[in-house]
């Protein structure tokens, strides 16, 4: 090859200049900045779904201890206006029974739910059975009328991880009958 030959060829040779190279870039940042913002947004509705999802099985899993120790309780005395119950349990329950008390004992259980603002926490004797509570008012009992009808005891909780949105509470509402009162 001639060197005229030569230097045709290296001169005819294209590249990038760098004014395209910088707007490459720009580009590329711009589509990897929106795929980040897309996986953060999945990644934190994931975790508040998962939020969600403990609190309002939390809430049934409180509801279903207290269903079964009202059914079974001799009394429920009201602690408070809406926010506390004390439920006595006689020893033949499976929750009544006092280690190293003989039998005719009652084992008194308060529930209660405390917390301030727009959080509370539904207690069972001052340890947590359920959390993310939107209102303290959550008991409304009925007492048993004389040979006519049961004790009965509404249970409400309103269950919100996210108290400024209201549009995500969930309320969980049970009825519960005390089998065990005179009627």
């Amino acid at each position: 090859m001639t060197r005229q030959r030569i230097l045709r060829r290296l001169g005819r040779e294209g590249g990038y200049t760098l004014i395209e190279l910088l707007l490459v870039c720009v580009i590329l940042s711009t589509v990897l900045a929106s795929i980040t913002v897309l996986f953060v947004s999945a990644s934190q509705s994931q975790m508040d779904m998962n939020r969600r999802y403990r609190a309002q099985q939390d809430a049934r899993v409180a509801v279903d201890k207290v269903r079964r120790e009202v059914h079974c309780a001799s009394q429920i005395t009201p602690a408070g206006v809406t926010t506390a119950i004390t439920v006595q349990i006689p020893s033949q329950c499976p929750t009544g029974a006092t280690p190293g008390v003989s039998g005719g004992a009652v084992t008194n259980v308060v529930y209660d739910v405390v917390g301030s603002g727009q959080r509370f926490q539904l207690r069972r004797n001052t340890v947590v059975v359920a959390d993310y509570i939107s209102e303290q008012n959550a008991f409304s009992y009925t007492a048993p009328v004389a040979s006519t009808s049961r004790g009965r005891l509404r249970m409400t909780l309103p269950i919100n991880v996210k108290p400024t949105d209201t549009a995500k509470e969930w309320r969980l509402v049970a009825d519960i009958v005390l089998r065990n009162t005179t009627r």
